[in-house]
């Protein structure tokens, strides 16, 4: 399909940009000190040669309150040199850069205040972000902040960004003037909407001013806040040509808080979902308007355009998975893309714990500084082995291929992507599929040598006499013994559930909370229930009521209990990424039992035996089926086979020691360039 519109020009108060495609800011934590440093510069660098036509780097502290772990600083002027030199770079590489001024309000986390202060908000009102109550900010002290943001504003000009944006989404601090639940002030401030969109306009009036009215003011909304009783779209629709009026260039649209229940970034939410957020606030004003939210397909970007639903497209964490996506898009070389599959597990999951970003696909991401220097082709051209077809040996025969080496993969089954199929099964993980599309696609014009339906021997690794071999084998899913079940009820693995390999009956026991068990009860669950085609047909016919049809979502007609033997039940997810899972399986009545065995099978029941305070109990629950998600185990036969046979053999991925795909795919990045 031709892709025109995304990679039309667009000028925004004198600004060009060379297409519609956007990075917006996302809080990395490349910058520990405040200041740019290599590995800041070398990641949004290698973005910029992607072919993004704008970056919106951010957040950027600009008052000594209201600031981030790690985050980018400029409330002094000695932050100023670091970020032209950065600024500089950009657009070298045929780039622009806005810089994205911040302020959290009651978000503010105690350890990035300093000693003995306080987060500041509208209203003492506590928050269960930052887990403090914040201090009710004085009109002095709003006042301040107004100044202290166009001061801001004034430094980005002189570190040579093109544009500034002013942050007013997330939760963070004007959101929380405009909201009602966290701005009960009686003052000018506060009270009536025109009160509460007075902090606002201020600073976007105080921002203007400051720059100028040739330099472009970029404002940052939440489309919904999706939080009950805050502010929906039919608010900011209202509010938005106030804030045109007051001297934005353009408007920036994304979801709602960090608080919400919906979903906002992982794969829960579809692809373009929020689009229709931009698109009523398009309606509004003749400003341009940035789409955001789950725009990993250029297919979709370019129908967001050619529906009228924005003028620009935002490419987050799109950009983290593949910084080349732009050019890749251009070329027409889609199906090269490694599409983020909107895990959220090595980004936005780790900043909120303190880590940098890294991604789960993207070995490189975040560490193109270690890898700089190691371009181009390796010295030496080997002939490379790579046995098993999985994330860990595509991504080192693909690397390897890239180097300039002569590579072999041998892949035991009839098809590449190990437990990708798997993976891809749960109902949010349906991008990993993808994944997979991506390797046997780039294996393939990197000239790597796919052997599949080939099983690897120690002998005939040895006897073909390559230069290196990584065995990348993989891992077996745990068995478990269960008491009586032999002819009683039948017992499945994950896998065969998960690939329909199996159909299991009504009463189904899943063995296992972690992450997979989690994610098996929550497809058997989402099976009984009604599909979305039917949810759709239903809707749109007006066949039922909306009460039915909420009753045909929330109810499975599978009755599905999962026995996890250890004190908590969801394992093995990264933190902060397992709640929707845990709303979708409260939601379809998921029955689980923490704390517990499974000590016998009967004929249609098993009987539990649960550790409790008081003691032990046992309890018998119905049963026809009954899923092991135990865990898996590595299958490295291979490797210790030849370790000591072989003078250069790698181990990598799950066959090394079972873990993330990421453990995988960054162990094949940081191998390879070694070679």
């Amino acid at each position: 399909m031709e892709l025109k519109r995304i990679f039309e020009p667009i000028t925004i108060n004198g600004l060009t940009l060379k297409n519609r495609l956007v990075m917006p800011a996302i809080h990395h934590l490349y910058t520990p000190e405040g200041y740019a440093t290599e590995r800041f510069n070398e990641y949004y660098w290698e973005r910029a040669e992607g072919g993004v036509g704008l970056l919106i780097v951010g957040a950027i502290q600009f008052h000594r309150l209201g600031g981030g772990r790690m985050m980018m600083r400029l409330d002094d002027d000695r932050f100023i040199p670091g970020y032209k030199e950065f600024t500089d770079g950009v657009h070298q590489r045929d780039c622009k850069v806005a810089a994205q001024l911040y302020h959290a309000g009651r978000y503010t986390r105690l350890e990035a205040l300093p000693e003995g202060e306080k987060p500041r908000g509208p209203s003492a009102v506590y928050s269960n972000f930052s887990k403090a109550m914040p201090q009710e900010m004085t009109v002095a002290e709003i006042k301040d902040t107004v100044e202290a943001w166009a001061a801001g504003a004034v430094r980005a000009q002189k570190a040579g960004f093109d544009a500034v944006e002013i942050i007013a989404c997330g939760g963070y601090l004007i959101t929380q003037f405009l909201s009602p639940l966290t701005n009960l002030r009686t003052d000018e401030y506060g009270g009536s909407v025109e009160n509460r969109r007075r902090f606002p306009l201020e600073v976007i009036q105080a921002v203007r001013q400051a720059v100028g009215p040739n330099f472009p003011v970029f404002v940052r909304v939440a489309g919904n806040d999706f939080v009950k009783g805050s502010n929906t779209n039919t608010e900011i629709v209202e509010f938005a040509p106030q804030i045109e009026k007051a001297g934005a260039d353009l408007l920036n649209v994304t979801g709602g808080w960090h608080e919400s229940n919906v979903p906002q970034i992982t794969a829960d939410l579809p692809r373009a979902g929020y689009t229709y957020l931009a698109a009523a606030i398009k309606k509004v004003v003749a400003i341009p308007v940035i789409a955001s939210n789950r725009l990993n397909d250029p297919i979709k970007a370019e129908e967001t355009l050619a529906l009228g639903r924005s003028d620009l497209i935002n490419l987050g964490r799109t950009l983290i998975a593949d910084p080349e996506w732009c050019n890749k898009a251009k070329e027409g070389r889609s199906d090269e893309i490694r599409r983020c599959v909107g895990c959220n597990q090595r980004c936005l999951a780790s900043t909120f714990f303190g880590s940098p970003v890294a991604c789960l696909i993207n070995g490189r991401a975040g560490r193109e500084y270690l890898f700089k220097d190691k371009k181009g082709k390796a010295p030496v051209s080997k002939n490379i082995l790579v046995v098993g077809g999985g994330p860990g040996g595509c991504e080192f025969a693909i690397r390897a291929a890239e180097r300039g080496h002569t590579v072999t993969l041998w892949e035991r089954s009839d098809k590449i992507g190990g437990q990708l199929q798997t993976v891809a099964a749960p109902p949010s993980k349906y991008e990993f599929a993808h994944l997979a599309e991506y390797y046997r696609r780039v294996l393939e014009v990197s000239g790597v040598n796919l052997v599949l339906g080939k099983t690897a021997t120690a002998d005939e690794v040895l006897k073909n006499k390559f230069d290196v071999v990584a065995v990348a084998a993989g891992s077996t899913e745990r068995t478990l013994h269960l008491p009586g079940a032999k002819g009683q009820i039948p017992v499945y693995r994950a896998s065969q559930v998960l690939l329909e390999e199996v159909m299991p009956g009504k009463n189904v026991v899943v063995i296992g909370g972690g992450s997979v068990g989690c994610e098996v009860a929550q497809f058997l669950a989402r099976k009984g229930a009604a599909s979305e085609e039917l949810i759709y047909f239903l809707m749109q016919h007006r066949a039922e009521t909306t009460e039915k049809i909420y009753s045909l979502m929330d109810t499975s007609d599978r009755n599905v209990s999962i026995v996890e033997i250890l004190k908590k039940i969801g394992r093995g997810f990264e933190p902060g990424t397992d709640w929707p899972l845990k709303l979708d399986l409260k939601r379809l009545g998921v029955k689980q039992y923490a704390s517990s065995e499974v000590i016998s099978v009967n004929k249609d029941t098993v009987i539990l035996r649960t550790k409790t305070d008081a003691g032990e109990e046992t309890k018998e629950i119905p049963c026809d089926a009954i899923v092991v998600a135990v865990g898996y185990q590595s299958e490295n036969t291979l490797f210790e086979e030849l370790k000591d046979k072989h003078p250069a053999v790698y181990n990598i991925g799950d066959s090394s020691a079972v873990g993330k795909i990421s453990d995988a795919v960054q162990a094949a990045n940081d191998i390879v360039v070694t070679l």
